[in-house]
């Protein structure tokens, strides 16, 4: 049996954060794990990669004192759950609180509005 990869690359050790990542969580001492839409990647961070992680300049929006999720990645959001693909299905989902949910759909509906502004000629 023949083992290839499509794009090239290994995900485990070269992972684009902006395009790869759907959210990821602060540990203790450095630790961030990263999931992505079928992988959960723990890795060991110094203070200034963790600065530039959260300055939310990446397209990250801090839902908890140590969870961040990329905007850009969203399908939908509804009754509290952020949805990462199809609702009700078997993809990721991550339980946002109320007062968080409104501020990400404005920011996920601006976003979606901007992409848009962008493709059209």
């Amino acid at each position: 049996m023949m083992n290839a990869t499509l794009s090239g690359r290994n995900v485990y050790e070269d992972f684009q954060l902006e395009s790869d990542v759907l959210y990821f969580k602060l540990g203790s001492l450095g630790l961030v794990s990263f999931h992505g839409s079928n992988y959960n990647i723990k890795k060991r961070m110094t203070a200034e990669e963790l600065k530039q992680l959260t300055s939310g300049e990446n397209g990250f929006f801090q839902v908890s004192s140590h969870c961040y999720i990329n905007i850009g990645k969203i399908k939908s959001i509804t009754g509290g759950i952020i949805y990462f693909g199809p609702e009700y299905s078997e993809t990721k989902q991550l339980p946002v609180p109320r007062r968080k949910q409104y501020v990400i759909q404005k920011l996920f509906t601006q976003r979606a509005i901007n992409n848009e502004l962008r493709i059209t000629p």
